[in-house]
């Protein structure tokens, strides 16, 4: 008789089924059914292979026969019953000749049958130890699958850690896509995931066959097939998702290579069902992958320069206010000043011409201030009218960034330091140190010059927008003096107070330590 095994039983499978948000029991689920299918086959087999119905066909035959020697015994019984009433003695002799032959032949009879028990009882004994032993095998097999499992699952968590301390050794990373902005890589991303969709939907996601049988009914095995189907893709979509929301540039081709693994790896877990993920579901999911990393680094591209958008607008906002203040503070001054004069020209008219002297000698003093005040207002109505004039300048932090660093940039400031001042106040633990501060009617020209000269001593060769460079700064003042036709003053010695000060209270603390 076939003994089911307690993992193959139907409550423990629904169990699984109705794990099925956990994705890997219903897997587990669908390998038990087929592992079940494949005993009951075996069994048969093995059923029909050692005659067990002939078997089964003995055993009733022996049944039959104790019951026949019942009924002879119990006739004997009778027999000698009326041989001891009637007694007839010229018969006695005879019947109890016959009735000896018939328990002898009875006996015989009886001795060959229960050969036959014991023959057939160790051939049932020897199936046991068969079962017995293809259980065992049974669950060995289902302990390796256990421990092909969890080994499965370090090397994904392997491949992650990797992932998270590789350098990028496979060099600059080369856009499949070439969209102008992030709407491009999102209506491409919609187009592709449409396309899975419609292949699940056309059953084209898979290879498969629907002729399956289960217990000699069809219709059971086409939606054992289908559930294998939906289970299968719904474990791959999952696993796909997973990696392709944690892509990023150390680790795009990482994860090409583990969608390619769980793609093999689910094959092979349904590989009895004969139901397989096609190369073309996977080489979607690949596409999604490598749309997706372009998009977000897009996304970051677009935020970056709406953010230095934003920055430069805010700068050419203080600009502007700062040179309207400083246009009405002129303009006042202009006009007191030209007050001024007026009104010490009447008094001359009116003084005695032995104090002229002394009033001529303030009027002198008035228009030159005056004079002083119209230069600096013109100086101020050209800022306001030039917006590309302004304030290049070259800045260093030791401290933060190590020597022979400069950032190079300009600003329309009529007080440029200022900006530096901005730009040492939060983001950098020291104050930036200022080795040239250049005034050009073409600012934007002056530093675009700079920006390609030292173009391959970008500390930054990714984002062109972080604007420092390692370069000495005698090569920066060679570049300065063929672009702009006025003298400039460098600063060669970087004062870096507060970094030097750190550095011996440091020394001093080591000091009091040892």
């Amino acid at each position: 008789m076939y003994k089911e095994k307690f993992i193959h039983s139907p409550w423990v499978i629904g169990i699984l089924f109705g794990l099925w948000f956990l994705i890997i029991p219903p897997i587990v689920g669908v390998v038990l059914i087929s592992k079940r299918n494949k005993h009951l086959r075996e069994h048969q087999i093995l059923w029909e292979k050692n005659k067990f119905a002939e078997i089964n066909n003995s055993k009733e035959q022996i049944l039959q026969l104790n019951e026949e020697l019942k009924l002879l015994s119990k006739e004997k019984e009778n027999i000698y019953k009326e041989i001891e009433e009637y007694k007839p003695i010229t018969d006695k002799l005879k019947l109890i000749n016959i009735l000896d032959q018939k328990n002898k032949d009875l006996q015989e009879n009886a001795d060959s049958l229960n050969k036959n028990i014991q023959d057939k009882k160790m051939l049932i004994n020897l199936e046991e130890s068969r079962n017995a032993v293809n259980n065992e095998i049974n669950n060995l097999n289902t302990q390796k699958v256990t421990i092909l499992d969890d080994i499965y699952k370090l090397r994904q968590q392997m491949i992650s850690l990797h992932d998270e301390l590789e350098v990028q050794s496979f060099g600059f990373y080369k856009p499949k896509y070439g969209f102008e902005n992030s709407e491009g890589y999102q209506n491409k991303l919609n187009e592709i995931r449409q396309d899975q969709k419609k292949m699940v939907k056309n059953k084209d996601a898979t290879f498969h066959s629907l002729d399956w049988t289960i217990s000699n009914d069809k219709k059971k095995g086409k939606e054992f097939i289908l559930d294998t189907i939906k289970l299968l893709l719904r474990a791959f979509n999952n696993e796909c998702d997973n990696i392709i929301t944690k892509v990023k540039f150390s680790n795009v081709e990482a994860s090409e290579q583990r969608i390619k693994k769980v793609h093999e790896e689910l094959n092979k877990l349904t590989d009895m069902q004969q139901v397989f993920i096609t190369p073309g579901y996977l080489n979607l999911k690949i596409e999604e992958l490598y749309l997706k990393y372009e998009f977000e680094k897009k996304k970051q591209e677009e935020k970056e320069e709406q953010m230095e958008i934003k920055e430069r607008m805010r700068e050419e906002a203080k600009a502007l206010k700062e040179l309207e203040k400083a246009k009405e503070k002129v303009e006042k001054e202009e006009k007191h000043f030209e007050q001024a004069i007026e009104k010490l020209k009447s008094q001359m008219e009116e003084t005695d011409s032995s104090k002229h002297a002394k009033l001529i000698e303030k009027l002198k003093e008035l228009e030159l201030q005056l004079a002083e005040t119209k230069k600096n207002k013109e100086d101020v109505l050209f800022r306001v009218q030039n917006t590309r004039a302004g304030y290049v300048y070259i800045i260093s932090n030791i401290g933060s960034f190590g020597e022979n660093v400069y950032k190079i940039g300009m600003t329309r400031r009529l007080e440029p330091l200022d900006r530096v001042k901005e730009l040492g106040d939060a983001s950098v633990p020291f104050a930036f140190d200022v080795h040239g501060m250049i005034f050009s009617e073409d600012a934007p020209a002056l530093e675009n010059a700079l920006h390609k000269a030292f173009t391959d001593r970008r500390v930054n060769k990714i984002n062109e927008r972080k604007e420092f460079f390692r370069v000495e700064l005698s090569e920066i003042e060679t570049i300065v003096k063929l672009n702009h036709n006025k003298t400039v003053e460098f600063t060669k010695i970087a004062k870096a107070e507060d970094y030097k000060q750190s550095i011996v209270l440091k020394e001093k603390e080591l000091l009091v330590v040892s």
